[in-house]
């Protein structure tokens, strides 16, 4: 260990790690996470010890020390809990070994579960995404403040785009760009990558029918910079409001039963690619879409053309729906 940090302490080492990792621009969530797994392990070496978090050394984490804290944190927590922690741990020292703070990464003797690949969670049966949409359209679910344009338009873009919880609250409104009838979303995605997706006339209209009300709502002229979704006071929408938002969406329609445990938001996404697959896109269409770095480790990414992407996400034949709902909009 280097002469300047030899001594120090578990809990700083954590927070310095935290602020390393934001030159690779991680949500905050994972940040939260990061630092739930790290604190979460280092208070059971902190109680084998019978000391405080902040009296544990980087130094005394050796392989030893760290097997019976994860013997320990392994206790309660699901086996995929266990990974994640044990890859944020090993995620740790490997940015110290390489800052030559301590010499080697312990984590290589420290045993790591195994889990087994869990294949997608989409929807339960086949009518669900075109039950979820019409509940919705027909009217306005149960609620303080109800405002069913900002539902059906929440649920049409999640399932016509793919796109994770973080992406879809990290939007804005000048996310959404181009000429009506070719009008394509720029997202953000992990690490700060970028991605452009197609999006089609009826999701236009959802959308647009959604501004439309926003500012007739709060009075006021909905700008570029601002957050694309917002909750019920004009805040832009986090985590748990989308949460309890699709929650309550499923009970409207009367389809929570048919949500994989756990799943939520992710459901939706999930659906969204597995409608893909099953209606002919490629892989390399479908991984593009998804915001995927590759098909699989060995696999170089193969990236398609703007209009392969655009009839690729057209042909999601959730779009039909889409399509009927607005035109009976527009004739009423």
């Amino acid at each position: 260990m280097s002469g300047e940090l030899a001594g120090l302490g578990a809990l700083e080492a954590v927070e310095r790690y935290l602020v390393a990792r934001r030159a690779a621009k991680p949500s905050p969530h994972t940040v939260a996470a990061y630092r739930r797994d790290l604190r979460g392990v280092l208070g059971c070496v902190a109680r084998a010890r019978g000391c405080g978090l902040d009296e544990v050394g980087l130094a005394e984490l050796d392989a030893g020390v760290l097997r019976g804290a994860f013997a320990e944190f392994a206790g309660e927590r699901a086996a995929s809990s266990v990974v994640r922690a044990w890859s944020t741990w090993n995620g740790f020292f490997g940015f110290w070994v390489s800052e030559r703070v301590v010499a080697g990464n312990p984590m290589s003797a420290v045993p790591r579960p195994r889990v087994r690949p869990s294949g997608p969670k989409p929807l339960m049966g086949e009518d669900t995404p075109e039950r979820l949409l019409e509940a919705l359209a027909r009217g306005a679910r149960r609620a303080r403040d109800p405002w069913p344009e900002r539902d059906l338009a929440v649920l049409a873009l999640a399932l016509l785009t793919g796109m994770r919880s973080a992406e879809m609250l990290a939007l804005r409104v000048e996310s959404v760009g181009g000429r009506a009838g070719e009008r394509r979303i720029r997202v953000v995605g992990k690490g700060g990558g970028e991605r452009v997706l197609p999006i089609e006339a009826p999701l236009e209209a959802l959308l647009e029918a959604y501004l439309v009300s926003r500012r007739g709502r709060f009075g006021v002229e909905v700008r570029g910079a601002d957050p694309l979704l917002v909750d019920n006071r004009g805040q832009g929408l986090r985590r748990g409001g989308l949460q309890y938002l699709v929650r309550q969406c499923y009970r409207h329609a009367g389809v929570h039963d048919r949500v994989a445990r756990g799943t939520l938001v992710h459901a939706l996404r999930h659906t969204f690619a597995t409608r893909l697959a099953e209606d002919g896109a490629s892989v390399s269409e479908i991984m593009h879409l998804l915001g995927h770095a590759s098909v699989a480790s060995s696999q170089a990414y193969i990236e398609v053309t703007a209009r392969a992407q655009r009839e690729a996400a057209g042909s999601n034949r959730t779009y039909g729906v889409v399509r009927r709902l607005v035109g009976e909009r527009g004739d009423g």
